[in-house]
């Protein structure tokens, strides 16, 4: 199996190659990540609790930027944020995508430098828009063209922005149909084959105060294969030979966006970093070449496959229940803090751990608290046959896109976040409290 990882944790056993590489199983039953046990972090800030492997985190970084040496490398903040990720990505060197003026606040007044911060998003506010100016953002990614005339007057005309163009290539890839966003019917970008691209650049280039420095795509989520971006590569290189010869004009920045495919169970296809920086390169230079072009800047927004690996979610069994042929293990936690099996149908590898047993395994369905029949947590995973109220579970590959998405469903709370490093945890983000529901509901 390749994974974003170039070396591999020989001391730890093949159902734990998902795992942070800090993972250890020091006793039976008994895992520590970042040298922390995982259930002393259960006893010590109650479940549910994600915890997050901060070396891990710093690792994959460093992983891109050894892949990627002359590209710049933006983690996509939607995947997780919070103080510490962003104090990370800054001491990593790497640049920030955001997608709102909650995210991109939160970064500058952490101390994320503004310039080195990408605003995203298909339907941006007035908010949105404002934040990003008033603060400096680096560059803004036009989505649709009634955003043109809006940026450029809140710009004004003695104003400067930078901005891009999201494109959409007509590539098809991705983990799932709504997680596919580089094909024609969905919401994001401009089609370079209906001519909706090209008129959008043509009004920006009649705009001042707005510099165009490159185009923008992004294919999907959880892409395996690399083939697909050297598509978008030859079909973006082909536009900017078009743009050439319509205005004259060269591009120095193109962004492939990320959606870079990680194992969420053993055995699992992930995206080979390596190959991939290797082929796009190769492909890139070779377009450029054909088209009489220079070599734009390469611009890459890795999210998933930076904070997915370094994260767990501790769940507390709290009741067992066997109907028919099935067995239904209940939790503490559930869609309000994991959506994504019941959005995408995502599959994960749970595990009982904080204790040991030489049981059997059969299969059973942990499933959530909520009130609702599709809070599913893992359909159909083998879990020991004396599973019982009070174990604890983890869910390993739970960094990304699990408390970014949480809801406030049945006002249970949203979990708190821990980092662990060297023997030590600490606490990043409180649980959401009763008393903070109550504090927003005014109504009374």
């Amino acid at each position: 199996m390749t994974t974003v990882h170039d070396h591999a944790v020989t001391t730890i056993a093949d159902d734990l190659s998902v795992w942070p590489a800090s993972t250890a199983e020091p006793r039976p039953g008994d895992l520590t990540v970042g040298g922390v046990l995982l259930a002393e972090i259960a006893d010590r800030f109650g479940t549910p609790v994600y915890v997050l492997d901060e070396a891990e985190v710093r690792d994959r970084c460093r992983t891109y930027r050894n892949a990627f040496p002359d590209t710049e490398i933006l983690y996509a903040a939607k995947a997780f944020l919070c103080r510490a990720m962003i104090h990370w990505m800054d001491e990593e060197g790497l640049g920030l995508d955001v997608c709102s003026a909650g995210e991109l606040e939160l970064a500058v007044t952490t101390g994320f430098p503004a310039e080195r911060i990408v605003l995203h998003g298909n339907a941006k506010s007035p908010r949105d828009l404002e934040t990003a100016l008033r603060l400096g953002v680096g560059r803004i990614v036009i989505d649709s063209p009634s955003e043109i005339a809006r940026l450029a007057a809140a710009v004004g005309p003695r104003g400067h922005q930078k901005v891009m163009v999201r494109v959409v290539p007509g590539v098809s890839a991705g983990g799932h149909e709504k997680i596919c966003t580089g094909t024609e019917d969905q919401k994001f970008g401009l089609s370079i084959s209906d001519g909706y691209a090209q008129h959008a650049i043509a009004r920006i280039l009649d705009q001042p105060q707005l510099e165009l420095t490159g185009l923008h795509c992004h294919l999907g989520s959880q892409i395996a294969s690399f083939k697909p971006y050297l598509a978008a590569v030859r079909r973006i290189v082909g536009l900017m030979a078009r743009l050439h010869q319509q205005h004259g004009l060269v591009l120095p920045e193109l962004d492939l966006g990320g959606g870079h495919g990680i194992a969420y169970r053993p055995g699992e296809q992930a995206l080979d970093l390596t190959t991939l920086a290797r082929k796009v390169r190769t492909e890139l230079a070779e377009a450029c070449a054909a088209a009489g072009l220079p070599v734009p800047r390469l611009i890459i927004e890795p999210g998933r496959a930076i904070a997915g690996p370094a994260g767990i979610a501790l769940y507390r069994v709290l009741a067992v229940k066997r109907t028919g042929a099935r067995t239904y293990v209940a939790v503490d936690g559930g869609m309000s803090d994991n959506p994504r099996p019941a959005l995408y149908a995502v599959r994960y590898a749970p595990r009982l751990i904080g204790r040991h047993t030489s049981a059997d395994r059969a299969p059973v369905t942990v499933v959530g608290r909520h009130c609702e029949a599709g809070d599913v947590l893992a359909a159909d995973v083998e879990l020991p046959v004396d599973v019982r109220p009070g174990d604890l579970l983890a869910v390993p590959v739970a960094g990304a896109y699990h408390l970014s998405m949480a809801s406030g469903y049945n006002l249970v709370g949203r979990p708190p976040v821990t980092a662990v490093r060297d023997g030590r945890a600490r606490l990043l983000v409180r649980r959401e409290s009763l008393d903070d529901i109550r504090s927003r509901d005014v109504g009374l």
